[in-house]
């Protein structure tokens, strides 16, 4: 790959080693099964939805710690915090430390802080297992390159879009499991379970995945100056990583937002009933295995046109009916299986178009990548709480419009191949 850094991807560099054969990039790896596609995308969901437990469940554990009600969102923004810096600090020695070691030991910190949290008694104990929570989620992020080292080219995208529906589920399903535990228990089993699954599936992870040895030869400064100089220089990084910002902006917006709207006046809905509004936007996770398929066949550019559009309109659907009334209620459940669709696809697309600028940077990208649009999400959910609080759900609706309007205004400006 010859080019001026103006005008191409992943340039020349001392600090970042290129190949044109991935095998020598590590230790030969076997071909990905269809088994080892289902366990990393079930592993995937089920580590990412470490970061989902707490978010309905701020209140009761606000209340439980004693913690004061202005300083409760830190239950959540530690976490997120907690997981920016392990993308961006954690990942990316994905390209130079063993990946089954690296994700290992990821879990062990994400195990250890979840089993604090569910003892916690004291706010300080609690929002420091919040954070350890999220630095140990990133695990997540480790286990989709390795999935993308081990399917051919051909099929990237199949295989990819199949490990991120299981991500996408895990997310989706996180809030209205951690609602209905907590209705029937306690928050604090919440964590309880969610502690055991992770020792087991850490040593289901421990015997089955291959040993992935990368033969990048930098120091960690190096490595992080490196990634400076891969979002500087690779153009299609930059914009898919903006693309997706400002989607999942929106997705943040509308999660953080509807539940406030179906619990109020205007639906009188109890957590329950929001926890089963949760699981519709499940369905939206099909969107990645199908984005993947579409990726592989060069349709990247019309696929995320027609995500973009898709989120845009889930928006404008929650406007039809009269506020309150059934026909409302069931656009919001459209418009929630229409955005995550979008997003999800989105996602996907992103991730197959990054994954195919070389192998020997892939967890560098990828970290730069979720680092930037997770950093979206937490401005989405920041400005949809602020919007509602003034607005409604008229304003937070209009804000999430916007965003991934914006996204495709600025797709409409990427230079067609």
């Amino acid at each position: 790959m010859q080019s001026s850094p103006a005008n191409s991807d992943v340039t020349r560099s001392k600090l970042i080693p290129t190949s044109s054969d991935n095998s020598a990039l590590s230790h030969e790896l076997p071909l990905i099964s269809t088994w080892m596609t289902f366990l990393i995308a079930t592993a995937c969901g089920l580590i990412v939805a470490n970061l989902y437990y707490a978010q309905p469940l701020i209140g009761p554990i606000s209340q439980a710690l004693g913690l004061d009600p202005k300083a409760s969102g830190l239950i959540v923004t530690l976490t997120q915090i907690g997981y920016g810096l392990g993308l961006l600090l954690i990942v990316p020695l994905g390209d130079l430390i063993e990946n089954r070691k690296l994700i290992l030991g990821t879990m062990v910190l994400g195990t250890l802080a979840l089993f604090c949290a569910s003892t916690a008694s004291t706010p300080l104990v609690f929002l420091t297992a919040a954070f350890c929570i999220g630095v140990g989620s990133v695990a997540v992020q480790i286990l989709v390159p390795l999935a993308a080292h081990m399917a051919p080219e051909a099929f990237r995208g199949r295989v990819v879009g199949n490990v991120m529906s299981g991500l996408m589920m895990g997310i989706m399903l996180a809030r209205p499991v951690a609602g209905f535990i907590t209705q029937i228990s306690s928050w604090h089993v919440v964590f309880y379970v969610s502690t055991i699954v992770m020792i087991l599936l850490a040593l289901v992870l421990s015997k089955a995945l291959p040993q992935r040895v990368p033969v990048a030869k930098l120091s960690y400064s190096e490595l992080l100056k490196s990634m400076w100089y891969l979002a500087l220089h690779t153009p299609s990084l930059r914009r898919r990583s903006i693309y997706h910002a400002l989607m999942f902006a929106s997705f943040s917006m509308f999660w953080t937002t509807t539940p406030l709207l179906l619990a109020g006046p205007e639906f009188h809905l109890s957590q329950a009933d929001i926890a089963l509004f949760a699981l519709a936007g499940v369905a939206g996770a099909i969107a990645s295995p199908i984005a993947g398929r579409v990726a592989d066949k060069g349709w990247t550019r019309p696929a995320t046109a027609v995500a973009m559009l898709c989120a845009a309109t889930a928006f404008l659907l929650t406007h039809i009916a009269p506020s309150g009334s059934h026909c409302a209620l069931g656009l919001l459940v459209v418009a929630a299986i229409l955005l995550d669709f979008g997003v999800a696809g989105n996602l996907t697309l992103g991730q197959r178009t990054i994954f195919s600028l070389g192998a020997e940077h892939r967890s560098r990208l990828n970290g730069i990548y979720m680092a930037t649009f997770f950093m979206g999400g937490a401005a989405g959910s920041a400005i949809g709480a602020w919007a509602f609080a003034y607005g409604g759900w008229w304003l937070a609706s209009c804000f999430g419009f916007a965003l991934p309007v914006l996204a495709f205004l600025y797709f409409l400006s990427e230079p067609k191949k």
